[in-house]
């Protein structure tokens, strides 16, 4: 027989020999799920999706932690006073300029989306009747305009804010980008804490006297603002971590802006550069760790003031 038959005949009995292999391993399994689970007295798919549920969580925590060890023990032994300078140059490779240049867009991106993306969201639970169209439509493009990948924020942002309204790489073209980035995440986030509130309180206020307008500033924000604040922060976190989209369109000049006309470089930006140019991997890392904490405590603080709202 030809040796391409030989070959082709046992690449089939390697087949049927790891299947056979794979079938008794599983009949080992399911056998040892079904003895503990009469052993603890419950089902056992429950058994396994609880032992799935554990893995899973225990995974995850367990590569969190992971790249935050990694993260602090190559980055803090190179934190040093040269990289809070209030200059950049080619010596200190100092972050601080990027970090207030981060903060100034954090703080315009989200007074430009955090007002729209509520507002929307009030109008799609509040207003808007059930089954509209209108509503499905909102839906279906905010969750397509979540999916699409970063650097075509960038592309667009760049063409448009950038090249066609003339404003350059600057702090507002930047802002005005991510801004809408993250406007798919505060509508969705919010739309479903308004739409978790419920009926009961709208219909006591309603029962009264008050008006719907009353109601919902009143009542129905009051008691969706940790499920807003939560999508917040997960815009927050989008916003200082991004790199793609900030290098078309806010540049990355390393001064602090004076303008929101001016070009900037953003803590996150300036990591990456750092990286890439191979020189200053330390300062990278440092500057990851950095970034690391402002995360951390933009969450902190954010999550502190639900806390302090919910009660009042």
């Amino acid at each position: 027989m030809p040796d391409n038959v030989y070959a082709l005949l046992y690449a089939v009995l390697m087949l049927v020999r790891n299947i056979a292999i794979a079938a008794g391993v599983l009949a080992v399994l399911t056998v040892l799920v079904r003895l503990l689970a009469k052993k603890l007295g419950i089902k056992p798919m429950t058994l396994v999706c609880t032992t799935l549920v554990l893995v899973a969580a225990v995974a995850t925590f367990t590569a969190l932690i992971f790249l935050i060890v990694y993260i602090l023990v190559h980055g803090v032994p190179y934190l040093k006073p040269s990289l809070f300078a209030l200059e950049y140059n080619s010596d200190n490779v100092s972050m601080l300029p990027s970090i207030i240049n981060t903060l100034m867009m954090t703080v315009l991106a989200l007074l430009i989306a955090v007002p729209l993306g509520v507002f929307t969201a009030i109008y799609l639970v509040e207003y808007a009747g059930r089954g509209n169209k209108l509503v499905e439509v909102v839906r279906l493009t905010s969750e397509t305009l979540s999916g699409i990948p970063s650097i075509v924020y960038g592309l667009f942002g760049m063409l448009f804010f950038v090249t066609t309204l003339g404003w350059g790489m600057s702090l507002f073209a930047g802002a005005l980008t991510v801004s809408i980035m993250i406007l798919p995440l505060i509508i969705r986030t919010t739309e479903e804490a308004l739409i978790a509130v419920p009926d009961m309180y709208r219909e006591a206020s309603y029962g009264l006297g008050a008006g719907r307008l009353r109601t919902v500033f009143r009542v129905v924000l009051p008691s969706a603002v940790p499920g807003i604040l939560a999508g917040v922060i997960l815009a927050t976190g989008r916003i200082v971590g991004e790199t793609a989209a900030l290098i078309y369109t806010a540049g990355t000049v390393a001064k602090v802006a004076t303008s929101v006309y001016s070009s900037t470089r953003t803590l996150a930006v300036h990591m990456y550069l750092l990286s890439s140019e191979g020189f200053n991997t330390n300062e990278a890392y440092a500057t990851a760790v950095v970034l690391l904490v402002i995360i951390l405590a933009i969450n902190g603080l954010s999550n502190l003031a639900a806390k302090r709202l919910t009660k009042g």
